[in-house]
């Protein structure tokens, strides 16, 4: 299977919600980067593993958001790292605020699994719609 196949399919099974295939695509030591500043990893350290993802991020966005939703645009193809191009989109349940951001995201992929993640995106945007920047 192809790289640009393993993310796409990662991002459609994000997309309907099935959040154990998006799990069981990643490797068990994957390193995820949000974007530093980004509220939920300011540092941009890595979280490490699955079950650090599930439970530093992707429970999270569940309980921040209404109907936060990643829009895959364009992948770019690099052999073992795909690029996604894309938006987030979505309306913070703190402030009431819609959020329409641009994205990108760099994937590394190894042994046919999702094994680093790093995210780019306007944290500044990202802040200010969930009300986590005075």
């Amino acid at each position: 299977m192809s790289a640009v196949k393993i993310v796409s399919d990662a991002y459609e099974a994000f997309g309907r919600g099935d959040v154990p295939a998006v799990l069981g695509a990643m490797d068990p030591g994957i390193h995820w980067h949000e974007a530093e500043g980004n509220p939920y990893m300011p540092s941009g350290e890595a979280m490490v593993g699955p079950d650090t993802v599930l439970n530093e991020l992707f429970m999270k966005l569940g309980e921040d958001w209404d109907g936060f939703t990643v829009h895959p645009g364009s992948y770019h193809d690099a052999g073992d790292v795909v690029v996604m191009e894309g938006r987030y989109t979505g309306k913070s349940k703190r402030t009431g605020k819609s959020l329409d951001a641009q994205v990108c995201h760099i994937w590394t992929i190894k042994d046919g699994q999702l094994a680093k993640f790093q995210q780019y995106v306007d944290t500044a945007q990202l802040q200010d719609v969930m009300g986590a920047r005075s």
